[in-house]
């Protein structure tokens, strides 16, 4: 029993394909591969089912019914199903001692005692008001090379449009 669970586990095994008796898919890239096919062959995926506990099971339609009552995989998902009603009842018994933590924080308050003014892009007078600094102008510091500016504004017609233009 234990060596076939690991069997079923190598991602190297090879598995049939469903839709096409032909294609040998490593078991790592079959749930990729019956996407893959099932687009591939709509005539043959009409006529299968996919298994409601594992979705690699794809069974003839009439024979689903039975597969569902003895699929292995159901046994998976029941444990699961039990282990839920179980934690389900323990959760219930336990009471929440959390409580929120205090808050020191005034937000609207803060926005009215703000004393210096905030940062606009483009203005010169990078100190607050209240500063001792606020009388001088500081200049834009540039990362560019000596003798380099950025240009003040763009050209009105930019020169790749113009050469269309021309002609």
């Amino acid at each position: 029993m234990e060596e076939t669970y690991i069997d079923s586990l190598d991602p190297e095994k090879l598995l049939q394909c469903p839709y096409d008796k032909n294609h040998q898919i490593r078991a790592c890239r079959f749930p990729y591969h019956l996407i893959k096919c099932r687009k591939n062959h709509p005539d043959v995926a009409n006529k299968l089912a996919t298994c409601p506990f594992n979705a690699r099971h794809q069974v003839p339609r009439a024979e689903i019914s039975h597969h569902i009552s003895s699929c292995d995989d159901k046994s998976c998902i029941e444990q699961d199903v039990v282990n839920q009603t179980r934690n389900l009842g323990q959760e219930s018994l336990a009471e929440s001692t959390w409580q929120c933590p205090p808050c020191d924080e005034d937000w609207d308050k803060d926005l009215w005692e703000q004393t210096s003014t905030p940062f606009v892009w483009g203005t010169a007078n990078y100190c607050g008001n209240n500063s001792p600094a606020s009388n001088i102008v500081m200049e834009h510091k540039s990362n560019l090379a000596s003798g380099m500016r950025v240009p003040k504004s763009l050209p009105y017609v930019l020169p790749w449009k113009n050469n269309g233009n021309a002609q």
